[in-house]
């Protein structure tokens, strides 16, 4: 008997994880075993869903494949989750079978870095999505020479999906077309992978404002792992920092708001949209809360979570304006030479139309500046 097991966070699961399983039944195995990861090494910040939902999710995509088996066993244990440890589990579970080992392409090239990768070469066999490319080639000669053992590779290739990317959709109200019909009403009656803020803080802006709104959140959770910052946290500030944009001081929404001194009509909105984030739509994370007052502004010591939502609603991508393409390549490379360099043009910009510099923007290029010129 042929056994494949199939790792990962399923967070959520989505067509192409479907896809790449009846690709495995159809030219390698007789049966796969999905197995949700309780906390993979390599996401150090966990899934955004709970272990019994992503079984769950997993469990509805395949209810129809017989050959299919969801298994519990990394949700089950604690800690870590290390795949040399389910790999020796696997051999000791189905001693006579031929086992392989599934992973997605991108993993492949980061498997010399993975815990023990020796010891899941000796109990499985991995598999790969094929791709046929130059690079392919390459890793199969590394292969052989580092483990003195070669990797498998289906025909089925797959399409880039993203899972982050299909998070910030579910949020913003969108039906992912990457999603089964039956995976996306469990998220939604569960409740997954949004905020109860977020929903009635999108109702106050225009149609085109929450694109924007939706484009800011998936830069800035696109980036926020590598930074060190929860996603969520990303998320709800992103879907909440236009919030205000909308809404007069004569509102209702703004009683008891007191507004700052000197403050021009477009940086307005970032007070505002702190005052109703916290007062009428309960958020209380003051990192949160910073990072959509001063979205506009910046100011001098913000901390990471305001960096990435400044740049993030400065750089999206329907933003265009000359320069921006550079900056967008330096905010996935260097967060802080981005700022520098996003302010500086900021700056520039206005003191060349003499308009007048808010002093938080000031404040923010001469303190990020100071920081970047010290690094150097």
């Amino acid at each position: 008997m042929k056994i494949s097991l199939f790792g990962g966070s399923f967070d959520p699961i989505h067509n192409e994880h479907i896809a790449y399983v009846r690709a495995a039944l159809k030219e390698l195995c007789d049966l796969v075993v999905v197995m949700p990861s309780r906390l993979a090494p390599h996401k150090r910040l966990g899934a955004q869903a709970g272990g019994e939902d992503r079984l769950e999710m997993c469990r509805l995509a395949f209810e129809d494949e017989p050959r299919v088996k969801v298994s519990d066993y990394e949700i089950a244990k604690s800690g870590v989750s290390y795949s040399y440890l389910t790999c020796r589990a696997f051999q000791k579970r189905f001693p006579d079978a031929e086992r392989y080992f599934l992973v997605g392409a991108d993993m492949l090239e980061d498997f010399f870095t993975w815990k023990n990768p020796q010891d899941i070469l000796e109990n499985v066999t991995l598999v790969a999505c094929g791709r046929g490319d130059e690079r392919t080639e390459s890793l199969h000669e590394r292969f052989r020479e580092t483990f003195q053992k070669d990797f498998l590779a289906l025909d089925f290739a797959g399409k880039e999906v993203s899972s982050t990317d299909i998070r910030v959709s579910i949020a913003f109200g969108k039906s992912p077309e990457e999603l089964d019909e039956k995976v996306l009403g469990y998220i939604r009656e569960k409740g997954l992978y949004t905020h109860p803020a977020i929903a009635p803080a999108l109702a106050l802006e225009k149609p085109e404002r929450r694109e924007h709104s939706f484009r800011v959140a998936e830069m800035a959770c696109a980036r926020a792992r590598s930074l060190g910052i929860r996603e969520d946290k990303a998320l709800l500030a992103a879907a909440l920092h236009d919030c205000a944009k909308y809404v007069p001081l004569s509102s209702p929404l703004l009683e008891g708001f007191a507004c700052p001194d000197n403050v021009p009509p477009p940086v307005l909105h970032q007070y505002t949209g702190a005052y109703l984030a916290e007062k009428r739509f309960g958020i209380r994370d003051a990192e949160v809360l910073d990072a959509i007052r001063y979205h506009t502004s910046g100011r001098a010591g913000m901390r990471e979570l305001e960096k990435l939502i400044y740049l993030s609603d400065l750089l999206e991508a329907g933003r265009d304006f000359p320069g921006v393409e550079e900056l967008r390549s330096l905010f996935w490379e260097d967060l802080d030479g981005c700022l520098f360099e996003s302010l500086r043009h900021e700056v520039e910009y206005l003191d060349g139309t003499r308009k007048e510099v808010y002093p938080l923007t000031q404040e923010a290029y001469d303190w990020v500046k100071s920081e970047v010129e010290n690094v150097k």
